[in-house]
């Protein structure tokens, strides 16, 4: 139902085939209507890997954990992890990347992504990958590897984020409109110092900063905000609110 209301919204014509989407992560009452419209682009499209990159909300690790197991488990069914690819992928990210099950074992922004693309796309095979550690310097050389990856095979890049917390409404918009502005201008520079400066909020900045730096290297030049909203506008309650934001590189 939320990806059939989301299509009437968004045409995927529009947009064209995407080679990433932002997608929030909050419980799906909340945010999946945000969501569903960046997976409801992805009907008339194949990807033969997704790579779903994620923050790390319970655990703190330095780089960036790539499962090292050989599926996720959703109630639609088991997706394989893509073993080819994150060999490659943990080859180009040296000391950066571990292949581990830190910050996977309980990681809902992860998660909560498998079943939107289990149902747009059907059949596909994953690379997991969360970031204990969201510094700059990491958050560019993931991008330059998640964009050599996609020479090899047909990729997909999701990028898990939810925006502003826990601000009355008003000021929320605010900021999240700061990293829209960088969002829409694909700029993850000026996104990454605002962030630093507490400027904008995104829990995770790192992943949206990673697809924007492989939009870019792989020559996409537009990245376009799909929806925004929080969830004062899903609950009614506007005291301190969460944000999401759907968008896409196309």
């Amino acid at each position: 139902m939320l990806l059939a209301r989301a299509r009437s919204e968004t045409p995927a014509l529009e947009h064209g085939e995407p080679f990433a989407i932002v997608s929030p992560h909050a419980g799906y009452p909340y945010s999946g209507f945000t969501a569903a419209h960046g997976y409801s682009l992805l009907k008339e499209n194949e990807f033969e890997t997704v790579a779903v990159v994620s923050p790390s909300h319970r655990e703190y690790f330095e780089g960036i954990s790539v499962f090292s197991g050989g599926a996720y488990s959703t109630p639609l069914g088991d997706i394989p992890v893509d073993t080819e690819l994150r060999d490659l992928f943990l080859e180009k990210t040296g000391d950066v990347a571990i292949e581990s099950r830190a910050g996977h074992k309980d990681e809902h922004a992860l998660e909560v992504q498998l079943p939107f693309l289990q149902l747009s796309l059907g059949k596909f095979n994953l690379l997991p990958i969360v970031m204990g550690d969201q510094r700059p310097e990491f958050c560019r050389t993931l991008g330059m590897v998640l964009a050599d990856l996609a020479k090899q095979k047909h990729l997909l890049v999701v990028a898990s984020s939810d925006l502003s917390h826990y601000y009355n409404y008003d000021i929320a918009n605010e900021i999240d409109g700061i990293t829209m502005k960088h969002v829409s201008e694909l700029n993850p520079d000026e996104f990454l110092v605002d962030v630093a400066n507490r400027r904008c909020e995104a829990c995770g900045a790192g992943p949206i900063a990673a697809c924007m730096y492989a939009g870019i290297k792989v020559g996409r030049k537009r990245m376009a905000v799909l929806h925004h909203c929080n969830s004062g506008d899903t609950t009614g309650d506007k005291f301190a609110v969460v944000g999401y934001m759907s968008a896409v590189i196309s």
